[in-house]
């Protein structure tokens, strides 16, 4: 009985309990990381089999009464230390949470799920978003059912939204978005006053081999550890983790469209360098988790936008990328590479988009999600609502749902409160990286040599090792003094693109 045993032991039961839940919540993951990368077709059917059995022992050992036995008996306890602490304080956190929701809501959840996700890929198939609204009120219906189960404060989407980013908050990220719409409209207008940026030549023949070889180049030069990871084909990008000691990032490579394999690679780069970087001794516990999906988005995106498409970190790979590309980029100078892979061009599809048209992709589907939450937006009418959006922030005509309204997977999948977290982790992303170049001596002319070990150093010493034990803004003022603002990101944008462009 817990009464009996010592604080130290039932710690160590604690450990022992959550990490083990931890190995058949990682034997999940590379069930489902092979079923991405190298699944035999015949084998899907069996695979979702033990899938699913795996979910079901994992859920069973985390909603165990003796867990919660344990949990409970420490709760508090001073005897603990501070990382020790929060490790209760979050474990019962979750454990609580979990408890909250009913069986039939749970059952009705996946039902609906996959009802819902089908209904999708059939109305992309028939380009009709009509086939896909009645399963999609039914989810929005059970999303709604959500955040009263969870409870909240102010806007019900904020129940939603704390699932993914523990903290925010409507009238954080309306706040932010405000800005987004006043700060970076104008300089969208500015831009698109000057002449068109040429990047034709990005999408010229570049042999699949050689875009490997460069991807392979490329992780290891920013530090990936490759005996504790590796890189693979996928359809879509993704990085999973293991244990930091096991961190996987995959590709995709098209031979005519250079930027596809490239940044990809950089962009689960920064991902998997901070699963790399979470604390070992932390394993299966809340202290050696992401602190969350907008700081893991930043490190993705800080490597991604502010080291992989500066100019500082091409003055030093471009000379080798001409040797590789010769008739490609041979007659093509570093300035006009740089402005190639920077150009900013509204568009139809978020992940297409350039580094700033993509906010307005992110704050539409933020206003549409409060709004289908709160009542304001009806499901019949989504698709002329996101097709007004689109008109109004981005000056671009949506031709059909499937460039549209039924673009992403995300609503199919209930993931509601989850796209946010993608521009929420550019701007963290930007602070961070001022803060770096402030913190780091000779940084740039470090990126300049080839040299992200300093930069590396000061992520690992300022940012992964934590965890979730601080909240995404805690961390933020922690690094940086302050909690997230947008205008560093907007201070980033405006000398990056008023050099591009000229103004």
């Amino acid at each position: 009985m817990p009464g009996s045993k010592s604080t130290a032991e039932l710690y160590a039961d604690y450990k022992i309990k959550v990490q083990k839940i931890a190995d058949v919540r990682n034997a999940l993951a590379v069930l489902g990381w092979d079923q991405e990368t190298y699944l035999p077709e015949k084998g899907a059917g069996f695979r979702g089999q033990q899938i699913t059995t795996l979910s079901t022992i994992a859920h069973e050992l985390f909603t165990a009464p003796e867990l919660d036995n344990i949990l409970q008996a420490l709760k508090g306890n001073t005897d603990l230390d501070p990382v020790q602490q929060k490790n209760i304080l979050l474990s019962t956190e979750d454990y609580e949470k979990n408890k909250k929701y009913p069986a039939a809501f749970v059952a009705d959840m996946s039902r609906v799920t996959n009802e819902s996700y089908h209904a999708w890929i059939k109305a992309r198939k028939a380009n009709d978003y009509n086939v896909f609204a009645p399963a999609l009120s039914k989810m929005i219906a059970l999303k709604k059912q959500e955040t009263d189960i969870l409870g909240y404060e102010g806007h019900p989407y904020n129940a939603l939204l704390n699932e993914y980013e523990k903290g925010a908050n409507t009238a954080m990220l309306d706040t932010i978005f405000n800005e987004v719409k006043t700060a970076l409209s104008p300089l969208l207008t500015q831009i698109e006053q000057h002449p068109p940026v040429n990047k034709d030549f990005l999408h010229l023949h570049y042999n699949r081999d050689v875009q490997w070889q460069l991807g392979i180049h490329l992780l290891k030069d920013m530090g990936y550890d490759m005996q504790a990871g590796r890189q693979d084909i996928s359809e879509h990008p993704f990085t999973t983790s293991f244990s930091p000691q096991d961190v996987r990032v995959t590709t995709r490579i098209d031979e005519n469209d250079f930027g596809n394999m490239t940044w990809s690679c950089i962009h689960e780069g920064g991902h998997a360098l901070y699963e790399q970087g979470l604390p070992t001794e932390q394993y299966g516990l809340p202290c050696g988790e992401a602190t969350s999906l907008g700081i893991h988005e930043s490190q993705s995106r800080l490597w991604e936008n502010n080291v992989g498409r500066s100019l500082h970190f091409w003055q030093h790979h471009y000379p080798r990328l001409q040797q590789l590309f010769p008739e490609n980029l041979r007659a093509v100078s570093l300035s006009d590479f740089y402005k190639a892979i920077n150009k900013v061009q509204p568009s139809l599809i978020r992940t297409e988009a350039d580094e700033l048209t993509y906010h307005f992709h992110i704050m539409i589907r933020y206003e549409i999600e409060k709004g289908l939450m709160d009542g304001s937006i009806a499901v019949k009418d989504l698709h002329h609502t996101w097709n007004e959006y689109y008109r109004q922030y981005l000056h671009v005509t949506v031709p059909d749902d499937v460039h549209g309204v039924l673009q992403d997977i995300h609503w199919s999948h209930g993931s509601f409160g989850y796209f946010p977290t993608y521009s929420l982790g550019s701007f963290y992303a930007a602070q961070f990286f001022t803060a770096a170049q402030k913190q780091v001596p000779e940084l740039d002319n470090n990126i300049i040599a080839g040299n992200y070990q300093p930069l590396l150093e000061w992520l690992r010493t300022n940012i992964h090792p934590f965890g979730r034990y601080y909240t995404s803004n805690e961390l933020c003022k922690k690094v940086t003094g302050k909690e997230l603002v947008f205008g560093d990101f907007l201070d980033y944008a405006k000398k990056k693109y008023g050099g591009i462009y000229n103004f």
